[in-house]
């Protein structure tokens, strides 16, 4: 089993900036994708951004240009710098890793969420 623990959410000013942080922890060999997505109620969750084996990069038009996704691989950590916020980005935020067991199985696995508020 795989936990993915999350970190960073809160409320914010429009124009602010905020950090999540989420660490993978358990029956891991390796984590292949990390990413973080997001969804307000009554929409799907949406893929915000990805980073795949700690270096390619992929993002939601939304936030190109703000939102910064990188990633510890010795730590199992990735994290997501959240710049020039806007009310739009209001949201639960969840971490997402496919992670690939000491048993070679690969699963995806999802965090709890946190919740991000962009308020005035």
């Amino acid at each position: 089993q795989v936990q993915l623990v999350e970190s960073g959410g809160g409320l914010v000013q429009p124009g602010g900036s905020l950090r999540l942080s989420c660490a993978a922890s358990g029956n891991i060999f390796r984590i292949p994708v990390m990413g973080w997505y997001r969804q307000v109620p009554g929409k799907q969750r949406e893929l915000v951004a990805w980073i795949i084996s700690g270096v390619s990069t992929n993002y939601a038009d939304s936030v190109k240009g703000r939102f910064t996704i990188s990633r510890d691989n010795a730590k199992n950590t990735v994290t997501l710098q959240m710049n020039s916020l806007k009310l739009e980005d209001t949201a639960v935020y969840y971490c997402h890793a496919r992670v690939t067991s000491l048993t070679r199985s690969a699963d995806d696995y999802w965090g709890q969420g946190t919740q991000v508020t962009v308020s005035s």
